[in-house]
């Protein structure tokens, strides 16, 4: 039969053969061919241009910003997740642990207790398109302090 695109394929099936559900079990299987995402661009990741950005000159300028969670806790009351800072200048990193669970000012303070009171208000924070970046509070935020914040794009953080 080929590696063809999908609906190439399914003109095939269909004028050869039938059974029920067809059309739903050849997309999820061709979904699932890795010789097909692989030669099939339509099936594999979008990916857009990138837009440039800026190099940093100081210290804590430009920064990027990502949750790792999921993280297995040492006991009760311990941290299951971290918020984690890089420094694009000089590509050092601040680990911050929290609690999955807080809240959109939680995760400020602590950005104000070991980034801001430190380093000072970065001009541009790079970070996914997690909800509690894209927050009505972190968006307040970002204006207040005249903070410029820059998505990265899907597939390329």
């Amino acid at each position: 039969m080929g590696h063809m695109i999908e609906e190439r394929t399914k003109e095939r099936v269909a004028s050869t053969a039938w059974w029920t559900k067809w059309e739903k079990e050849l997309s999820e299987y061709i979904n699932t061919c890795k010789r097909c995402q692989k030669e099939n661009r339509k099936h594999g990741k979008k990916y857009v241009l990138l837009q440039h950005i800026e190099e940093p000159k100081h210290l804590w300028e430009i920064i990027n910003m990502d949750w790792v969670t999921g993280l297995v806790p040492g006991g009760k009351g311990s941290f299951n997740a971290c918020l984690i800072i890089v420094d694009r200048f000089r590509k050092s990193m601040r680990f911050l642990p929290f609690h999955k669970e807080d809240k959109a000012m939680d995760t400020a303070l602590l950005f104000w207790i070991n980034i801001i009171s430190t380093w000072g208000v970065p001009k541009i924070i790079m970070s996914d398109r997690d909800p509690k970046f894209t927050s009505e509070f972190w968006t307040h935020l970002y204006e207040m302090l005249g903070t410029k914040l820059a998505f990265s794009t899907a597939y390329h953080p």
